[in-house]
């Protein structure tokens, strides 16, 4: 099964679900834009409505998709809206991209149960998983390349 964060940088997200067990791959790249087949220049721009995201592969009777989501909710700040950190723009929003009305309902829930645990409104988008651009291939594991793994 597949599912899709949008959590700031995607190469401090990639590191984070790779570790997981039950994840059997993970890719990054851009969803939620209007322009196809982006760069990693043309989505730093702020123009092109892209999101930097990490896709996860997994095996759901290894890992849930409410363990994903608990490790994504973990691993940001899901109340500020645009940012992570210091990057800033659209491209560093909180998402979920759901593939299934399954992890529709499981991202609504979880943000219910958060959000009286935390003082600012959480800010995350929950919206349908849209085509997936495959980031250049110097972004993909960007940590293990560099040794600079995150945990």
């Amino acid at each position: 099964m597949k599912a899709t964060f949008g959590m700031g940088c995607f190469w401090c997200s990639e590191d984070v679900f790779m570790k997981i067990k039950g994840v059997r791959s993970t890719a990054v790249g851009y969803m939620g834009g209007r322009l196809e087949n982006p760069t990693y220049e043309q989505v730093c721009t702020d123009r092109t409505g892209h999101a930097e995201v990490v896709q996860v592969d997994y095996d759901p009777e290894a890992v849930s998709f409410e363990e994903l989501l608990m490790v994504f909710f973990a691993n940001h700040d899901p109340t500020t809206p645009n940012r992570q950190g210091p990057d800033m723009g659209t491209q560093y929003r909180s998402a979920v991209f759901f593939h299934s009305p399954e992890q529709e309902s499981a991202a609504k829930a979880m943000i219910e149960r958060l959000q009286p645990r935390v003082s600012r409104k959480i800010v995350t988008e929950i919206t349908p998983a849209s085509a997936f651009w495959k980031a250049e291939e110097y972004h993909q594991k960007y940590y293990v390349k560099c040794g600079l793994r995150m945990h």
